[in-house]
């Protein structure tokens, strides 16, 4: 038994991939660096992030599946569900193996798995992009905090970069402790030291601009002014509007 441990990135993920093809090794478990803990038995791979070797796997890949299940495996790392790894990489074997598209054949664990793992992640991003509630600091940069289930930043980038393309804004995910941050020209990545007080970015009131509280009671009272007491359907709105949201968005404070 391989055990195979990459830097928890997606090119290391296809590095490790492009390893184990070129060593033979078949007999094997994939890890990330952070949960990989020391095997008595067995024996011990260490990957470094290769862009040349990720990306000959990538383009081969391309050439057994459509671009959309190419972007549903990239989907299902962004899960970050115990174990994907593992199911990813069948998948991998299996298309590779496969004189035809293996995308549609839902009776492979591994295929159906990335397949309704990616749909979840799918509806999470769409959640995202609808959830976000900016807040205006006094650097008059629009902030917002959030905390997917799954690491569905890199997925929403380009839909706030195409919305709110004339304003600096940067969404920080909570969990993960990084954010994506709008410049008025590109997205970056980017890493933050926050101020005391902050609760590690969660509550920023200290740092709002002057007119921020206005902005949310204002939103507070256009979304009780559209809400008909006499519709109201709780369980429809929270199958909508999951609670684990309801604490980053001012109309529910």
């Amino acid at each position: 038994m391989w055990a195979v441990i990459y830097d928890g990135t997606f090119e290391g993920w296809l590095t490790a991939e492009f390893e184990l093809y070129e060593h033979g090794f078949t007999d094997v478990t994939i890890y990330t660096e952070k949960n990989y803990q020391n095997h008595l038995f067995g024996n011990e791979l260490p990957v470094v992030s290769n862009e040349h070797k990720a990306g000959r796997v990538w383009k081969g890949l391309s050439k057994k599946v459509s671009a959309n299940a190419l972007h549903q495996l990239y989907q299902t790392w962004l899960s970050e569900i115990p174990g994907i790894d593992n199911t990813m990489l069948r998948y991998v074997q299996y298309a590779f193996q496969s004189a035809s598209s293996i995308e549609t054949d839902h009776s492979h664990e591994a295929v159906n798995t990335v397949v309704q793992t990616a749909k979840k992640v799918h509806r999470e991003k769409h959640r995202m992009e609808a959830f976000v509630r900016f807040q205006l600091t006094k650097d008059l940069l629009f902030y917002a905090i959030v905390e997917p289930d799954f690491n569905v930043l890199p997925l929403i980038s380009r839909h706030f970069k195409s919305r709110y393309a004339d304003q600096r804004w940067m969404i920080y995910d909570g969990r993960r402790q990084f954010g994506i941050y709008y410049d008025l020209d590109k997205v970056d990545t980017v890493q933050i030291k926050f101020e005391e007080g902050t609760n590690n970015g969660k509550d920023i009131t200290s740092q709002y601009n002057d007119n921020e509280l206005m902005y949310q009671q204002l939103w507070k009272r256009y979304f009780g002014s559209v809400n008909i007491a006499s519709r109201k359907n709780t369980r429809l709105h929270i199958q909508h509007m999951p609670v684990r949201y309801w604490k980053y968005l001012p109309e529910k404070r």
